[in-house]
């Protein structure tokens, strides 16, 4: 969606950068418009760069695309963060002198404001007004938190977090809710299989993707259940958290949560391999000799188990492949789906600079009878592509 981020003068203006940022990666065409003062605070290369568009904060720039109009009217959601008092008198009164005020005066998108002030400047009369004419006009206000404020001060006033007010932005646009009534269980992260107390066999999976799925899930209305193993990126709030490390707990705790699961989808790396005699002990470096050797051991195929166990729902298998061939790699991917029996395998290609963690990425998503979707880009974005592929086989099977 195309979302306006309001940016007034205060010294909460620098929050705005990270909210723009995740705006971003969650996929949306987003448009900075600071107000004059804001600038004072961060500069605009920062916000264009952040954004990836044009930012001007005069009236009389583009007129002849009606730049001061036209950004509401096409708006899906307009985003003021930080809204000082000054700025949310002005929305209150329709003030529109500055592009930022004709911007919301234009739309009839949702409108959502984070004040930041001082706390004798919240508590203030007029403020109180203006914010009870805005919430009677059911724009929402979010927030503030109460805690520490510029210099010494504490209080009432507060910025709340960027994450929080965009969470509460996505809830007021009503995103859709077509996965009501599904149960969905997502792993995600990287299996770790110990030596000792203090070293282990690992991955580099940081859980991006299925935690991805996850959050994408759950705000399309899935009950869903996540199995997070050794997480490096924070699980969403409003699903299931079941927290594993190793293989063998990853396993059981999959089994338990696709019982009855409507779909099941292993985005977690799992270790093939584990140490068949883990020490109690840290063993020293003198212990292991010149030319140290670790016996392994099979792990079982929790993808190929699941494929089995769960008839009724659908099953999502992932595969990362280094192969640099387009053809070659899908080749590797459909034999992998054919041999696991899942019902739907992502592929995407990583390497040492590829793929892994807080990046844009690019998938497949295959079928027995072949590639049934492309997706590129910020992994919430590509999670409501594999979803939309959940979607149509469970209605297939229907």
């Amino acid at each position: 969606m195309r979302v306006v981020v309001g940016v007034a003068g205060g010294i909460a203006a620098y929050k705005a950068a990270h909210a723009i940022r995740r705006l971003v990666k969650d996929g949306h065409d987003v448009h900075v418009v600071p107000t004059a003062s804001a600038v004072r605070f961060v500069g605009i290369p920062t916000f264009e760069a952040l954004s990836r568009n044009p930012v001007t904060t005069d009236l009389f720039d583009d007129v002849a695309e009606v730049r001061h109009v036209a950004l509401g009217q096409s708006a899906d959601l307009i985003v003021v963060l930080p809204a000082t008092a000054s700025t949310i008198a002005r929305i209150a009164h329709g003030i529109s002198d500055d592009l930022l005020g004709t911007t919301i005066l234009a739309s009839e998108a949702p409108l959502v404001v984070a004040p930041a002030m001082h706390t004798e400047m919240w508590r203030n009369a007029a403020t109180q007004a203006n914010v009870a004419v805005l919430r009677e006009r059911g724009v929402t206000i979010v927030g503030p938190a109460d805690g520490r404020l510029t210099g010494t001060d504490s209080g009432p006033g507060r910025m709340v977090e960027p994450d929080d007010v965009i969470e509460a932005a996505y809830a007021v646009v009503a995103p859709t809710r077509d996965l009501e009534g599904m149960r969905i269980a997502i792993s995600a992260g990287g299996t770790r299989e110990p030596i000792d107390p203090v070293r282990f066999l690992g991955n580099r999976s940081s859980g991006a993707h299925g935690v991805a799925l996850a959050t994408r899930a759950a705000a399309r209305g899935a009950d869903v259940t996540l199995v997070g193993a050794n997480l490096q990126v924070a699980a969403p709030a409003g699903v299931r958290l079941v927290e594993v490390s190793t293989t063998a707990e990853l396993r059981d705790a999959m089994l338990l949560a696709s019982r009855d699961a409507h779909a099941t989808i292993m985005a977690a790396a799992v270790a093939d391999y584990r140490v068949a005699d883990v020490s109690d002990a840290k063993r020293k470096k003198d212990a292991w000799g010149a030319n140290p050797t670790l016996q392994l051991v099979e792990n079982p195929d929790i993808l190929a188990e699941l494929s089995m166990r769960a008839p009724r729902g659908v099953v999502v298998g992932f595969a990362a492949e280094t192969e640099p061939d387009a053809d070659a790699r899908r080749a590797i991917a459909q034999a992998k789906l054919a041999r696991k029996g899942c019902d739907l395998l992502v592929l995407n290609q990583v390497g040492m600079q590829l793929g892994f963690g807080d990046v844009d990425t690019a998938v497949e998503i295959l079928a027995p009878s072949g590639v049934v979707a492309t997706a590129a880009g910020a992994k919430m974005s590509v999670a409501d592509a594999i979803l939309d592929s959940v979607r149509s086989t469970l209605q297939e099977h229907a």
